[in-house]
């Protein structure tokens, strides 16, 4: 396990497991630079945070790529309110291996969804690390045509046409499936489109960018790829409105 990897889950683990407010003090920089709309920048306010978590408040780790000086963690956040989140959370540590800058998006978890697959289900941990740089340039290539270029007679060079597992809740699996919510969407009077990619993270075949868009509004995109032989074979995603204020000037990308 790589070292941030393991100190994003130690820190986890005592700020979001243990509840502990003076875990602040030991896992995050004085100069915490905050993108998320939950907190505002520095230690203090996080630390209200933790303090505030409920009694019934619990973090489930799904999941967790480390790329260089980053991770990200694709979980599920219990307790919270009337349903479970589904989150994706991205940590930047700085040289003493505190965390410098973070960034998340969270989603309602739900039930029922189209594929039968859940939100967070299929493989945890990265494989293939040889290819990390393979399928990081082969997940940029797609995110840039397609995804914001908008070049959809490509989508066959990039995901696979036999196996493509879909864990959007509101598409099935395969090209067809997601191509028929994209449909859907457009005829509900928001067609998802995708602006700018702001970051790709990878660790060998899981392969995460982070972009905004429009999905009926401003969204957070955060997509999470896993490639197989050169093709995208599963995916999952969390997009989540932009909000109108931020309690810091940061922005959420």
């Amino acid at each position: 396990m790589s070292d941030t990897k393991s100190t994003v889950l130690k820190a986890a683990a005592e700020l979001l497991g243990d509840k502990d407010p003076s875990a602040v003090d030991r896992w995050i920089a004085v100069d915490y630079k905050q993108h998320s709309p939950t907190a505002g920048d520095g230690r203090e306010p996080l630390r209200q945070l933790v303090a505030g978590l409920p009694e019934g408040f619990r973090h489930e780790v799904v999941r967790v790529i480390a790329d260089g000086d980053t991770a990200a963690v694709h979980g599920i956040y219990h307790g919270v309110g009337p349903v479970p989140l589904v989150a994706f959370d991205v940590f930047r540590l700085n040289a003493d291996g505190q965390a410098a800058e973070h960034w998340d998006a969270l989603a309602p978890q739900l039930e029922n969804t189209v594929s039968g697959r859940s939100q967070t289900d299929g493989p945890t941990e990265p494989t293939d690390l040889d290819r990390t740089e393979a399928n990081r340039a082969l997940v940029t290539e797609f995110a840039e045509k397609v995804l914001v270029g908008g070049d959809h007679s490509a989508l066959t060079d990039y995901i696979s046409t036999e196996t493509c597992h879909q864990h959007n809740p509101e598409a099935a699996d395969g090209l067809d499936g997601f191509a028929a919510a994209a449909a859907k969407w457009a005829e509900q009077g928001k067609p998802l489109s995708h602006k700018k990619v702001h970051q790709v993270i990878a660790e060998g075949d899981l392969v995460l960018v982070m972009s905004e868009g429009e999905f009926g509004g401003p969204v957070a995109c955060y997509n999470l790829f896993r490639v197989s032989d050169g093709k995208i074979v599963e995916h999952w995603d969390v997009m989540m409105p932009v909000p109108a204020e931020l309690p810091h000037d940061n922005g959420l990308f």
